[in-house]
């Protein structure tokens, strides 16, 4: 006689509220439908999906013992956030997860009150838990902030700064330190785990404040002896002097996938008044899933994929990825000049550096999730005769802009940014979107900045940056495959601050910077066919412009349209600079430029967010329409 299975656990769970309902015994159920559940999901969306099933046990413990989300549950790197959308709420659209309309691929305040604090970038938990308990603690209340903080993000120095102040103000603070690279660990077991447990406990705490009260009596020497005779026996046994010495109680390390251990330590350290306290958890990557964890990167970053085999999809393209292309240009270059070298900032695969490194390890250098460090190593190469990249998301280069600014700009380095990512970057969303570098740099005096229209213009952009030698100079290209122009085995020496006419009219111009080339040309096309003769042009550069170009452009036509992938403030603003400057917008020049819109664009297919902000062809045709003054309907008479 067969009996019914039970209905799933993870069914039974809606909001956290309901998991804290079951037995601790049930937990392990649970965590394994979420781990299935996750895996699947992920299957159908692509994502990130190791340093999520890496937190599949800690996620369902978190919630267990604490009360959330009056209980303050921030979440670092948020890509380890999959399993906690799961459990608050949002199982029912977990399948939409960075699709347009849909879930954001990491933690979004507006999205549930469950994310306590939003995370695209890394390393920001600490502080941002240090300002929630601060303002608790102001207010009177009583409930815990929790900070998950791993993946990488204890490399950046804002971690330790967060930490510093929070182990100088003895707020009430939990910071759990989830190590999934083995980097920092010791060996963990049942020796650890009661180690944790007994020095997170009501006893031992209680026999600790007796025994500090007593030393407290003794002479200074003696009571500086006995406390550090406490420090050290503890850091012996359970590691972690160095957070201790931050002001920190350190707990661990622990293993963060038997619930056994990590249910009594969370709950011990959400009972006791400890002040600021580190909880150590060494996780795995990729737990639970065959081909992550076999991979070397742990499935970081999927695209959809069979859960039986875990071969990933790929789009079909004839035309080479920007980062490869990227990649092998450098790769050619350094063959040739023993002075280039390349500096990522924990990103090699995402920046094509992993291929680079594998032709010159010597010449590879990976500082960690440490933007503000990799501009400022890369200044000090530089002011001694080295060709530094400074292969860098746009986006991340953010968090570098002082040292940019004061370390290299300043001083005249001729240090190479390699701006991966610019424009939109589809699923990513906004967090992750290259809108602002243009804006950005172009306002630092000695800057150069390119911004190649194709594969090969990147393959040249690479060759004149090698070559430039008189300062910063930065390029910038998007995410994705190129458009399938025919390749230069290397890339030639571009005259800086010169474009190019790709295309010769005599009514309309299109003065394209960057990628947008493309859909500028089908853009003349269609206003061909309205009667309006049309120049389009590759700036190529956004600082220092073309000025003889742009200068013929506008006194030769009578519509002048820059176009780029960029924010408010980026080259248009530069080229109405020139323009004003000289007289040119006096006359009967229509000027427009043509930038991203001034919001934070939701996370969609690239092409349909560019055609959402009016970046492709038919934007680019309205927005000359519009110049003109012709009603929507309206045919052009060819002049």
């Amino acid at each position: 006689m067969s009996t019914r299975p039970s209905t799933p656990l993870l069914d039974t769970i809606h909001t956290p509220d309901h998991l804290r309902q079951l037995d601790a015994t049930q937990l392990r159920q649970v965590a394994d439908e979420l781990r299935a559940e996750m895996i699947d999901a992920v299957s159908v969306t692509g994502g990130h999906l190791g340093a999520g099933l890496g937190v599949v046990e800690l996620t369902v413990a978190l919630h267990h013992v604490f009360d959330t989300p009056r209980d303050r549950l921030i979440w670092d790197v948020g890509h380890q956030c999959y399993p906690h959308k799961i459990l608050t709420g949002r199982r029912d659209r977990i399948r939409t997860l960075r699709m347009g309309g849909g879930l954001s691929g990491f933690t979004r305040r507006a999205e549930s009150e469950y994310d306590a604090f939003g995370a695209g970038h890394s390393s920001t938990s600490i502080s941002a838990g240090l300002g929630m308990a601060v303002a608790r603690d102001l207010a009177g209340g009583d409930n815990h902030v929790i900070a998950v903080i791993g993946d990488g993000a204890m490399s950046a120095g804002m971690a330790y700064e967060a930490l510093n102040n929070a182990g100088a103000m003895h707020s009430r603070l939990i910071v759990i330190l989830n190590d999934n690279d083995m980097s920092i660990a010791p060996p963990v077991g049942a020796m650890s785990a009661y180690l944790a447990r007994l020095v997170s406990g009501r006893t031992y705490r209680s026999l600790r404040e007796v025994a500090k009260q007593l030393a407290a009596k003794l002479p200074k020497f003696f009571y500086d002896k006995a406390r550090k005779t406490e420090e050290f026996g503890r850091g012996f046994w359970t590691g972690g002097t160095m957070f201790e010495e931050l002001g920190f109680y350190y707990v661990g390390p622990i293993d963060g996938h038997n619930l056994d251990h990590l249910l009594p330590v969370l709950k011990n350290v959400r009972d006791q008044d400890i002040g600021p306290v580190l909880i150590h958890v060494v996780t795995q990557k990729g737990k639970g899933y065959g081909p992550a964890e076999a991979s070397a990167d742990k499935y970081h970053g999927v695209q959809k994929f069979d859960v039986i085999t875990g071969k990933q999809a790929k789009a079909p393209s004839n035309a080479p990825a920007y980062t490869k292309v990227f990649a092998q240009a450098l790769a050619k270059q350094a063959e040739r000049d023993d002075k280039v070298v390349a500096i990522t900032a924990a990103m090699p695969s995402g920046t094509g550096l992993d291929l680079f490194g594998q032709a010159y390890p010597e010449r590879t250098f990976d500082v960690g999730i440490a933007e503000q460090h990799a501009v400022t190593f890369a200044a000090g190469l530089a002011a001694e005769g080295y060709k530094p990249f400074c292969a860098i998301y746009s986006t991340f280069l953010q968090r570098g802009y002082d040292q940019l600014v004061h370390d290299v700009a300043l001083q005249n380095l001729p240090v190479r940014f390699a701006l991966d990512r610019a424009g939109l970057v589809g699923a990513d969303g906004p967090t992750h979107a290259g809108n602002y570098d243009v804006a950005y740099l172009g306002c630092i005096p000695n800057m150069v900045i390119m911004a190649p229209s194709d594969e090969a213009e990147l393959v040249h952009a690479v060759a004149t940056a090698v070559d430039y030698c008189a300062g910063p100079i930065a390029f910038r290209y998007p995410r994705g495959e190129g458009v399938g122009v025919e390749m230069p085995e290397v890339g030639s020496v571009l005259a800086i601050g010169k474009g190019r006419i790709v295309r010769e009219g005599t009514q309309i111009a299109l003065l394209s910077l960057g990628t947008r080339l493309t859909e500028s040309l089908k853009a003349a096309d269609e206003l061909e066919k309205l009667g309006l003769s049309t120049t389009v042009a590759d700036a190529r550069f956004a600082k220092p412009i073309d000025e003889a170009m742009v200068r013929e452009l506008a006194q030769s036509h009578s519509v002048l349209i820059t176009i780029e992938e960029g924010s408010v403030g980026g080259f248009g603003a530069l080229v109405a600079q020139f323009l004003s400057e000289n007289g040119l917008l006096d006359g009967a020049l229509k000027f427009r430029s043509m930038v991203l819109p001034d919001i934070y664009q939701e996370h969609d297919k690239p092409e349909k967010m560019y055609s959402e902000a009016g970046l492709d062809a038919a934007g680019i045709v309205a927005k000359v329409r519009a110049a003109l003054g012709m009603p929507k309907a309206e045919q052009a008479v060819r002049a």
